[in-house]
């Protein structure tokens, strides 16, 4: 289990220097539409993004080998403007070990797609939280306190708050950066958005769903899973509420890509008809871009 959450101001006043704990993050860099580039420059630059994912103390406390998070991050460059500048897209996975088992289960699931920057062959990418220094570093550090805030959300009801300031102070700082991605007046699948949503009070239904699904839920689930499957049950219908508030939200989309195959696994092999049948009925409104699969939950297969 994750130790305690400390405060923001004491883990804003960490610096880079100590060893890191808390990511086992596995990074990929493709370019599949360049073929001009030495494959050299995307080993560089996915060597770079795993070292300060990986090697940089994110927080003010240690993780052991096996609480580290395991997150993926898959980044596919799709243009190259000059020998220095790059622009594509993020895939950022983050799954969660469920006690007492081998099993991770997927949390979030995000495609950014406003990734441009610039990386030098053969450097480190460096990031100090007080402050912009490139759209690389401030867009790793983004994810990182993401999904810090998040895996404490699955441990301790409403713990993330603390790295949601964080991912919130980076947005802050960029502000006055030329590249998209941080401002309120983009298209809202952003991370300005992704951050601002998850801390309004609308949102706290889809908060405190991370924390009873995986807690009171699958942690659970190899002991009393009638009573797992009910408590992720009763949390799927409390998203209702913020479904209605922001329709489509794309906070809802991020836990759903990552959740709906877990979810039709769960639900379709219970025998308890009139709680699968409400959970599909839900879910269709919650969730529309997955209908077609919920389907199968109902068909059991």
């Amino acid at each position: 289990m994750r130790r305690t959450l400390f405060t923001l101001t004491s883990v804003l006043g960490l610096l880079a220097a100590a060893p890191a704990q808390e990511f086992n993050c596995k990074v990929s860099v493709i370019a599949p539409q360049i073929q001009s580039t030495p494959k050299r420059v995307w080993q560089s630059m996915e060597n770079a993004i795993s070292q300060l994912m990986n090697t940089r103390r994110w927080s003010n406390f240690n993780y052991s080998p096996a609480e580290r998070i395991d997150c993926n991050f898959l980044l596919t460059v799709n243009e190259q403007a000059s020998a220095d500048r790059f622009k594509g897209t993020l895939q950022v996975i983050y799954s969660r070990p469920i006690y007492g088992t081998d099993y991770l289960s997927p949390v979030v699931d995000i495609l950014d797609n406003n990734v441009e920057f610039q990386f030098l062959e053969n450097t480190q990418i460096e990031f100090a939280p007080e402050r912009f220094t490139t759209n690389l570093s401030s867009i790793v550090a983004f994810y990182a306190y993401f999904i810090l805030g998040v895996d404490a959300d699955t441990f301790s009801s409403m713990g993330g708050g603390d790295f949601y300031d964080l991912a919130q102070t980076v947005v802050n700082n960029a502000q006055n950066a030329s590249e998209a991605g941080w401002k309120a007046f983009e298209p809202q699948k952003n991370r300005y958005w992704l951050i601002d949503n998850q801390q309004q009070a609308v949102f706290r239904p889809l908060r405190e769903f991370l924390y009873t699904y995986h807690r009171e839920g699958f942690d659970k689930m190899s002991t009393d899973p009638a009573n797992a499957r009910k408590a992720i049950a009763a949390a799927i219908e409390k998203l209702k509420s913020v479904h209605q508030a922001k329709p489509s939200s794309y906070n809802l989309q991020v836990v759903f890509n990552a959740k709906y195959s877990e979810l039709i696994e769960l639900f379709k092999g219970s025998g308890d008809v009139q709680e699968r049948a409400k959970v599909y009925n839900t879910l269709q409104i919650i969730d529309p871009g997955h209908i077609n699969q919920y389907q199968n939950m109902m068909k059991g297969s």
